[in-house]
């Protein structure tokens, strides 16, 4: 899958709220990671996991499933296989009327849901990492030593 730099700073610039389907609780596996990058970066994230029900995470109690969610959320990010999204995009095309964004992790692609969700005018993103995209075009990566293709002086 390709995007425009430009598509993906657009989409992290505008979301306000993420939900986080497939969450951990372990801060070694990448979705915890992951959720609390974004949420220290000022987006508040709704933890889903059906695993963890009723817990906290993030200040925030676990939710079992999109569908328990009554806040506005912007953005879907996907931690499960391939083969569960199109329960979790059908979910959150139901109950979540201020969405924007799918956004299914790496190595997590579904052409039919990406065009299905797109059909409603939600924007969809396979196969890519928010928190890499977001240090990628953002300039955090830099500082680790990565050439990120973007110029942070000017003359």
């Amino acid at each position: 899958m390709s995007y425009s730099d430009k598509f993906l700073r657009d989409i992290l610039n505008r979301t306000k709220v993420v939900a986080v389907v497939g969450v951990s609780t372990n801060p070694l596996r990448p979705s915890y990671y992951v959720a609390r990058y974004l949420g220290l970066k000022g987006y508040p994230v709704i933890p889903v996991n059906p695993m963890h029900s009723g817990k906290m995470l993030f200040g925030q109690t676990i939710r079992a499933s999109l569908s328990e969610i009554t806040e506005p959320v912007d953005m879907v990010d996907i931690f499960r296989r391939s083969e569960a999204v199109p329960e979790i995009v059908d979910e959150a095309l139901a109950h979540l009327p201020s969405l924007k964004t799918i956004w299914m992790q790496i190595g997590v692609q579904h052409p039919q849901s990406a065009a299905k969700a797109e059909a409603q005018n939600i924007d969809v993103i396979q196969d890519r990492c928010p928190k890499i995209e977001y240090q990628r075009l953002f300039g955090e990566l830099r500082m680790g030593g990565f050439a990120t293709g973007i110029i942070s002086s000017k003359l």
